[in-house]
């Protein structure tokens, strides 16, 4: 169970802080809800208090988290196949990768994160990869500024140079 003011993670969304424990009336039943108001968009989401574990709405990670994600950055590359030794279609590979954002683990963000740069650095990224890779890099930002208490820029800085 989360409290107010305590910063949240929505998956896929990013982090917001639970501004209140509001109670409504809805069909006869009284039931208590989150409302979380995000950090960097004017948007406020109410999520029942029941529902919050199975939306994957989870605490800040770690420092441990996070020097998680800059190994794994830092590790070689494995190149992904498909069927026969083909790469997945992008369809497939899209599927894929909403299936890992909204899990909301900062690791399965963190692998979506290095396959789209490895990708890049092999050939020209279509415009859905290209906004996916925007999307990842902005959640692992905004959370990891917040866990360490440093500037964005920062954290872009290190996460590009650790995936290099």
């Amino acid at each position: 169970m989360f409290h107010c003011n305590e910063k949240v993670v929505y998956p896929g969304h990013g982090v917001a802080f639970i501004n209140q424990i509001i109670e409504k009336n809805i069909g006869g039943t009284n039931i208590k809800f989150y409302e979380l108001v995000f950090l960097n968009k004017e948007v406020t989401v109410l999520v029942p208090m029941s529902n919050a574990e199975a939306i994957g709405i989870r605490s800040l990670c770690s420092f441990d988290e996070v020097s998680q994600v800059f190994d794994t950055l830092a590790q070689k590359p494995i190149k992904k196949a498909g069927y026969a030794g083909h790469l997945l279609s992008w369809n497939k590979r899209s599927k894929n990768y909403q299936a890992k954002l909204r899990t909301g683990s900062l690791l399965q963000l963190t692998e979506i994160y290095k396959e789209l740069l490895t990708t890049e650095k092999e050939k020209p990224l279509s415009f859905g990869e290209r906004h996916l890779l925007a999307q990842t890099e902005c959640l692992l930002v905004e959370e990891i500024a917040l866990v360490h208490d440093i500037d964005r820029d920062e954290v872009v800085s290190k996460l590009r140079a650790a995936s290099a």
